[in-house]
């Protein structure tokens, strides 16, 4: 070997990674299948109901919300829609959900329910 060799071998080791038992135990050990998909699968059902149950409470409170500003815009005479308010609460949540990684378009169509909703609490509707 020559001397240039020599020397890049060399540094090639001293900077080798080592791999930590953890590390190696991963590699060398099959995955293993869950013990009883049936039981994760009810499991991971039960907290989407559970995820599903928060949803549902957070659209109340949106209405809850929606139905307190149609009293105010009411007392103040002010118009119930405001088309440029709502354009800009559905692409304010295409980006909360880009940023959150989920479909930009599910989640403004989602919205603009949302925001039929809030019209109708506004007008005291529902």
């Amino acid at each position: 070997m020559t001397d240039l060799t020599t020397r890049l071998l060399d540094r090639t080791r001293a900077s080798a990674c080592t791999i930590t038992p953890l590390e190696s135990d991963r590699m060398t050990t099959p995955a293993r299948p869950p013990a009883d998909p049936r039981r994760d699968l009810a499991a991971l059902r039960q907290e989407i109901e559970s995820v599903d149950a928060r949803i549902v409470q957070l659209i109340a409170e949106r209405t809850a919300l929606a139905h307190r500003i149609g009293e105010v815009k009411r007392a103040a005479g002010q118009p119930m829609l405001d088309p440029a308010r709502e354009a800009a609460v559905v692409r304010r949540a295409g980006l909360l959900a880009r940023d959150a990684g989920v479909a930009q378009e599910d989640v403004r169509e989602i919205f603009w329910h949302l925001i039929g909703l809030s019209r109708r609490a506004q007008e005291g509707k529902s």
